[in-house]
């Protein structure tokens, strides 16, 4: 089969495909006498199965760790648990993180309710997320580990660091 009927059985696109024979992640297919690629009914299997383990979350590093394994005669399901719990262990820091995150901006946004517009004097500095004397020194900033304002994209009003 050509490479748009691929395509369409699979759901992924035509430079996609071409991309995973790039990286290796599919073996480059024969070609027909019109130097057509030619694949055959495995390639779909393989993609289907690259496109799931990608919605899993693995990475295209990780699903080539996989099919070599597999490639090699060697069974798959332990690598694939230990990747899939590694990936476990990072989604609950990163929502650890987040939940951290959301208690500062529940106390930032709880502290905004109660401060008088009146007295937002200063245009560069919002009493609302200013959280120290306005020295030029670096202090704790609520959303910061380390002091500060995080960095921001240059297009970006919050880039002003105290």
């Amino acid at each position: 089969m050509k490479i748009g009927e691929l395509a369409r059985k699979t759901g992924l696109t035509t430079k996609t495909i071409r991309y995973y024979e790039d990286i290796g992640l599919i073996p480059e297919p024969d070609r027909d006498l019109n130097d057509y690629r030619k694949y055959s009914e495995r390639a779909i299997d393989r993609l289907l199965f690259i496109r799931d383990a990608q919605a899993s979350g693995l990475t295209l590093t990780e699903i080539s760790s996989i099919l070599e394994l597999r490639e090699e005669g060697q069974g798959t399901c332990h690598h694939v648990v230990e990747l899939l719990e590694r990936h476990l262990a990072d989604l609950d820091e990163h929502l650890r993180e987040l939940r951290k995150t959301r208690k500062k901006l529940a106390a930032l946004t709880e502290r905004a309710r109660h401060l008088d517009p009146a007295h937002c004097t200063d245009p560069i500095r919002c009493q609302t997320i200013a959280v120290g004397p306005s020295s030029g020194r670096h202090h704790q900033h609520p959303f910061t580990s380390t002091g500060g304002a995080k960095k921001f994209s240059k297009h970006s009003s919050a880039n002003h660091s105290q």
